[in-house]
């Protein structure tokens, strides 16, 4: 009954904690979930998440409470996808973008100054440490520098992007607006690699308006019943298959050979 009508009413948080295509592997298909989050895009009341890190879920539950419980509540309710992979959770950074988190994207790491290629990667969730570990083998492989960013809902990034095209569509006469998603990277250089634990149709949310070469890897297919390295590989999403990734887009850009 999650997405039933008549709990468009309620209020309140729920939590995915077996979410992921790779993180339930040994239980076979029933837990292969790569779709919940696209389920979710589709639901008005619903506002989604996919959180990498736990100072990102206490800024989100934070703002949840303002959003449904404040002096001007909504009608809405929270869906945080949690996983149960164990990692070691990151602090807090000095210099957060709280805005950026709440609004779905923000740049988390920063790739090492240097001349060459640059790229950017968009992540969520539980792929994050996937995303870093090809940072590093990005920079000291290959020469690429490769900002990392911590996309905390692909749902609202095109939610935001949806109510844009509205507005302009109504006011034509009036200047134009721009999208979160568009303004934050049509001064990045370089192409867009975005990487999830889900099927390639949730990061492709905010593909149409992503101002840049965007190349997508995900869990797209059936379950896969191994360890989860294997499962990564299977699927393209670990840190090698980024790595390939990037520098594929690279030379699709011209920017490599």
């Amino acid at each position: 009954g999650l997405w039933a009508a008549a709990d468009q009413m309620a209020r309140g948080f729920v939590l995915g904690a077996t979410a992921g295509r790779t993180t339930l592997t040994g239980e076979g298909l029933q837990h292969n979930d790569g779709h919940s989050l696209l389920l979710a895009a589709t639901n008005p009341a619903v506002v989604a998440y996919d959180p990498a890190w736990s100072f990102e879920i206490a800024h989100i539950v934070r703002d949840g409470l303002r959003r449904m419980y404040g002096e001007q509540a909504e009608d809405i309710f929270y869906y945080l996808t949690v996983y149960n992979e164990p990692y070691v959770q990151a602090p807090e950074p000095e210099d957060l973008d709280v805005e950026g988190l709440l609004r779905g994207l923000y740049r988390y790491k920063r790739a090492e100054e240097a001349e060459g290629p640059h790229a950017s990667i968009l992540v969520s969730g539980v792929a994050m440490p996937w995303a870093l570990a090809a940072q590093q083998k990005l920079y000291d492989e290959w020469g690429v520098m490769a900002d990392v960013w911590s996309a905390t809902s692909w749902a609202e990034l095109r939610r935001d992007a949806v109510e844009v095209d509205r507005h302009n569509f109504l006011h034509p006469e009036a200047e134009p607006r721009k999208p979160y998603v568009t303004s934050v990277l049509e001064s990045e250089p370089g192409p867009v690699v975005a990487v999830s634990d889900w099927m390639r149709a949730v990061p492709d949310l905010i593909r149409p308006w992503v101002p840049t070469e965007m190349l997508t890897l995900g869990t797209d297919g059936f379950g896969f019943s191994d360890t989860r390295p294997a499962a990564r590989r299977h699927f393209l999403v670990d840190a090698e298959s980024i790595v390939v990734g990037v520098l594929a887009a690279l030379a699709r850009t011209g920017e490599i050979d």
